[in-house]
């Protein structure tokens, strides 16, 4: 893969991921329904869909900039980690997603991770 094309690939990466993050902190941290009734059943309260969508409105964030991108994308990896577990766990739904968005997270550690010049 020529180094222009990884390097497009890596920000779309960003970008894409970067946006669904977002997009799902904002349904966290404004109280949808859907979030609230999800993380009842859940157990854990409402102050952890707070703490998760916060967390994931911080690593979204932290995309943007190439600096801190390992950052952010290793914050996401536990998210997404942590939601495989409840989606397997808890509430038995839709693995795949928690699995890919963790995959990608990964890759953009490892790709941005210090002493790495990305391309």
């Amino acid at each position: 893969m020529s180094s222009s094309l990884k390097s497009k690939s890596l920000i779309a990466l960003r970008v894409l991921f970067g946006l669904a993050f977002l997009a799902a902190s904002v349904m966290k941290l404004s109280g949808q329904p859907q979030m609230v009734a999800e993380f009842q059943q859940i157990g854990l309260g409402q102050w952890f869909r707070l703490l998760t969508g916060s967390i994931e409105l911080i690593g979204a964030l932290l995309l943007i900039r190439r600096p801190t991108v390992a950052i952010g994308a290793a914050l996401l990896t536990c998210v997404s980690i942590g939601a495989f577990v409840t989606q397997l766990m808890v509430l038995h739904g839709d693995v795949i997603h928690t699995l890919v968005f963790a995959a990608a997270m990964g890759w953009l550690v490892y790709s941005y991770r210090p002493g790495r010049v990305a391309a």
